[in-house]
């Protein structure tokens, strides 16, 4: 049984994490699997938007810990350079928007992972925890980055190092995440979202990223410079042209990704 499943639909790539026994932790074959998946995202223009999410009771564990002890597994070294940061830099640098449904529990990395998405939504019942300190080691998966830029420096810095498990009401009320639905309609508001982002135009949606991404590090006046030139590329575009006209004109666009 494959570790990741695909399909596209609508224009939007599901991918679906799929080690359910075991709370879809990551071992190396799901790891790479997942980065091929992405590649594909990002390269197959059929592809307009992602959405991912988890088989079964759990989103992510985190790391499958049996390989990681394993004396014929990869070492710690290997399994966050060549499984877990380019799973976030693919994420990261996507140039299609990539909606996360989080299903349940999210640890570890897969806490992590499911925050390097662009729009996460979350089931009620599902809950977050940076495990990481209860075996002694420290968050990767671009969790010191990515979630005192989220929460601030202190939540960050005490869920971290006290491992608490919050819900996802509380991770909505510390803007870790987008919005928390009933879990029966978390598919389906997830699926809508990751539908009419395909339907957005998508280039402008990626400048919009991009620039994102940038104001992680940027200053105030590299940050301008980078929206003038990226709204410049966004302006050559033919959605550019297509949006404007579709106001004067009072109708509805029609978006291409261009």
């Amino acid at each position: 049984m494959s570790s990741i499943i695909t399909e596209l639909k609508n224009g939007v790539l599901h991918i679906k994490l799929n080690r359910p026994d075991l709370l879809n932790s990551f071992n190396r074959v799901m790891a790479l699997s997942f980065q091929e998946a992405l590649d594909n995202a990002n390269n197959n223009d059929e592809i307009r938007a992602v959405l991912v999410t988890g088989e079964g009771r759990a989103f992510c564990a985190g790391q499958d810990l049996q390989e990681a002890i394993s004396s014929d597994g990869p070492e710690l070294e290997r399994i966050v350079r060549e499984h877990y940061n380019p799973i976030i830099l693919k994420l990261r640098n996507c140039q299609k928007p990539i909606v996360c449904a989080v299903n349940g529990v999210a640890a570890g990395a897969g806490a992590n992972i499911a925050l390097a998405c662009d729009i996460v939504f979350s089931a009620k019942s599902a809950s977050y925890i940076q495990a990481f300190s209860k075996i002694g080691l420290i968050p990767d998966s671009g969790g010191t980055f990515t979630l005192p830029r989220l929460i601030g420096f202190q939540k960050a810095s005490a869920l971290m190092m006290l491992g608490d498990k919050i819900s996802a009401d509380e991770a909505e009320k510390l803007g870790m995440l987008y919005k928390v639905v009933d879990d029966e309609k978390l598919m389906d508001e997830a699926t809508a979202c990751a539908e009419k982002l395909a339907k957005m135009p998508t280039k402008g949606l990626w400048l919009t990223k991009s620039a994102l991404n940038q104001s992680m590090t940027n200053s105030l006046e590299n940050q301008l410079d980078l929206e003038e030139q990226l709204q410049t590329a966004a302006g050559e575009t033919y959605d550019y042209n297509e949006g404007v006209n579709a106001f004067l004109e009072k109708r509805k666009p029609n978006f291409k990704g261009a």
